[in-house]
C-alpha cells in the first residue's frame, strides 16, 4: 500500500523569480506537485513497427538500440502562465475587534484585487506522428499560457493545446514540423512484470536523459487523480528512476516502442525512491485518437458501481477464485441495465480480456466509444454467463460530442437532468475546461453554464458548435454559474 507515501506529480514547475527556474515542490496533505518549480485518429500516428532489439552477449538485455531509436522522439516542454488579476476573499481584522461597528455589511470578509506572479514550468513529452503530434501529462500543460517544445537537436517551436483530459491526466500538442522522428505505440497489454523498460525525459531539466528498470506491476490504483471527476487509473508500476521533470517522458519496452507515458512517483522526499507509475499505451492511444477527432474525450461507460471481488463475496458465490469485479450498484437506462447486468454480478472479462480488478476493468472499457459494441462476461449465482452490450455516455446516450470552434478555447458538457433540476433550469451546457481563446479572453470561467448564445437557447453541446460556426460580427453568450450569480460576455467572431 501506498498510504503513507506522498504520491508525487512529475510534471516540473517552477515559481519564475529574476528570470530564473528554481527546483522545488509544492506540496499539500494529499499530493505533492514534484516541480523543477511551482506555480505553473491513430492512422497518423506512428504506426510502424520497430524491428527487434540486438541482444546483447552472455544473455544480458542490449537496452542500447532500444535508447538510439527513442531518444530523439523525446521533447522538453516549457510552459508559461502570465500574471493575472484575481478576486479573492480575505478576513476584515476590523470585525474581529469591533464587530460591524463601521456598518460595512461585509459579514467579517472584505474582497480585495491580487496580482498572481507569471508562471514557467517544464515536462517532457512524446512524439507520435512526423506531422508534429506530441502527447504529454495534462498537469505539465494545465492552466499554460504558452508552450514551447524543444526537440532532441534543440530546434524550438510554439505548441498549440488540442485538448486535455484530465481524467487520464493525458494532453495532445501539436507543432508545426514534418518529417519529425516518432516513437511507435508498442502494445502495453502484452507487457509482463519483469520485463525490462527504459524511461526516457528530461528530470531536472537535464534533457536527453535514459533509465531503465522493470515493469513492477500493471494496473496500479494509487488514487491519484481526481475520482470524483471519474478518474481513469491503471498505471504501469517500474522502478526505473523517473524524477521531477519526467512527466510526459516516454516509457519504453526493449524494441524502441512506447508502452506508457510516465506521470507520478510515490516518494516521501519529492524524489525517485522506487515507485515510479505511467499510463499504459493502451489508453494513451484512445485519449489523443479522441482529441485529434473531436477535440475532447469519448468516455464509454456500462453506468454500474464496482469494487473489487472480496474472499466474502468469492465464498458466496461459490467462486474458487478470488478474480473479478463486484457489482455493486447498476444505473437505470445504462448499457449495463440494457446487457441483463444485475447487482451482485461479478465481471470477468470484457472480450475475452480479464478484468480480475475494478483498476483492470477501467483500462478495458476506457478503449471504446459510446456506441461501440462488447461481449462482457459474468458470473451470476456461481454460473458463468455472456451479454453483448452497446456502451453509453453519461447522459445514457449513443451519441459522440463535437467539438465547437477551436477559437474559443474551451470545451462542454451537457448538463444531466439532476442537474438542470437542482439549479432551476430548463437546458444549460457547462464549460469544463478552459484555456487561452475569446471565451477566456471575455472573462468567463470554468464552472460556467452557457443558457443562450445570440438569444438562441443551448440545449447540447451540438447548438454551441452550429451557432459558432456560423456566427458572424459578436457573439454575446448569457448563463449562469453553479453558485446562482448570472453572467453575460461579449466578444467578436474576427
Amino acid at each position: 500500500m501506498l498510504t503513507q507515501k506522498q504520491k508525487t506529480w512529475l510534471g516540473a514547475a517552477a515559481l519564475v523569480l529574476s528570470s530564473s527556474l528554481l527546483t522545488g515542490a509544492i506540496m499539500s496533505d494529499r499530493i505533492s506537485f514534484a516541480t523543477t518549480a511551482t506555480a505553473a485518429d491513430t492512422s497518423a500516428m506512428a504506426t510502424v513497427q520497430a524491428p527487434s532489439a540486438v541482444a546483447a552477449p552472455a544473455g544480458l538485455v542490449d537496452l542500447t538500440t532500444a535508447a538510439e531509436r527513442s531518444v530523439n522522439s523525446v521533447v522538453y516542454i516549457k510552459v508559461t502562465q502570465n500574471a493575472k488579476r484575481q478576486t479573492v476573499t480575505v478576513r476584515d481584522p476590523f470585525e474581529d475587534f469591533f464587530g460591524d461597528f463601521f456598518g460595512r455589511g461585509g459579514g467579517g470578509t472584505q474582497r480585495r484585487q491580487i496580482q498572481t506572479p507569471k508562471k514557467e514550468a517544464a515536462g517532457s513529452g512524446v512524439i507520435i506522428s512526423s506531422d508534429g503530434y506530441i502527447v504529454t501529462n495534462n498537469h505539465v500543460v494545465e492552466n499554460a499560457t504558452t508552450i514551447e517544445v524543444v526537440l532532441n537537436d534543440r530546434r524550438s517551436y510554439e505548441a498549440t493545446l488540442i485538448g486535455r483530459d484530465p481524467q487520464t491526466d493525458i494532453a495532445l500538442l501539436k507543432i508545426d514540423a514534418e518529417d519529425l522522428t516518432a516513437i511507435p505505440f508498442g502494445n502495453s497489454d502484452n507487457l509482463k512484470v519483469g520485463e525490462w523498460v527504459m524511461a526516457i525525459g528530461n528530470p531536472f531539466n537535464l534533457t536527453s536523459t535514459v533509465t531503465s528498470g522493470i515493469v513492477s506491476a500493471k494496473a496500479r490504483n494509487i488514487n491519484i487523480l481526481d475520482h470524483n471527476a471519474g478518474a481513469i487509473e491503471s498505471f504501469i508500476q517500474t522502478d526505473a528512476a523517473v524524477n521531477p521533470g519526467n512527466s510526459g517522458g516516454a516509457l519504453v519496452n526493449t524494441d524502441g516502442q512506447l508502452v506508457g507515458i510516465n506521470t507520478a512517483i510515490a516518494s516521501e522526499t519529492g524524489n525517485f525512491t522506487g515507485y515510479a507509475f505511467a499510463v499504459p499505451a493502451s489508453i494513451v492511444q484512445k485519449v489523443v485518437s479522441d482529441l485529434r477527432e473531436y477535440g475532447s474525450v469519448q468516455r464509454a461507460l456500462l453506468g454500474i458501481r464496482i469494487s473489487d471481488l472480496t474472499t466474502e463475496v468469492a465464498k458466496e458465490n461459490n467462486l474458487s477464485e478470488i478474480n473479478g469485479v463486484y457489482v455493486e450498484s447498476v444505473n437505470n437506462g445504462s448499457a449495463a441495465e440494457d446487457a441483463g447486468i444485475q447487482k451482485g454480478d461479478i465481471i470477468v472479462a470484457i472480450n475475452g480480456k480479464k478484468t480480475n480488478t475494478a483498476s483492470e476493468l477501467q483500462e478495458a472499457v476506457s478503449q471504446f466509444r459510446p456506441g461501440n459494441n462488447a461481449t462482457v462476461t459474468y458470473i451470476r449465482d456461481g454460473v458463468e454467463h455472456s451479454a453483448e452490450l452497446t456502451f453509453k455516455n453519461r447522459h445514457n446516450s449513443t451519441s459522440l460530442t463535437t467539438k465547437p470552434a477551436d477559437m474559443l478555447g474551451a470545451t462542454f458538457e451537457e448538463l444531466s437532468k439532476s442537474d438542470l433540476n437542482d439549479l432551476d433550469l430548463n437546458y444549460g451546457v457547462q464549460v469544463t475546461d478552459i484555456q487561452s481563446g475569446k471565451m477566456m479572453n471575455a472573462g468567463i470561467r470554468k464552472g460556467f453554464i452557457i443558457t443562450t448564445i445570440n438569444n438562441t437557447p443551448i440545449k447540447t453541446v451540438d447548438d454551441i458548435a452550429k451557432i459558432i460556426n456560423n456566427a458572424k460580427g459578436g457573439v454575446f453568450i448569457e448563463g449562469i454559474y453553479r453558485n446562482g450569480r448570472p453572467a453575460y460576455y461579449a466578444f467578436g467572431m474576427k
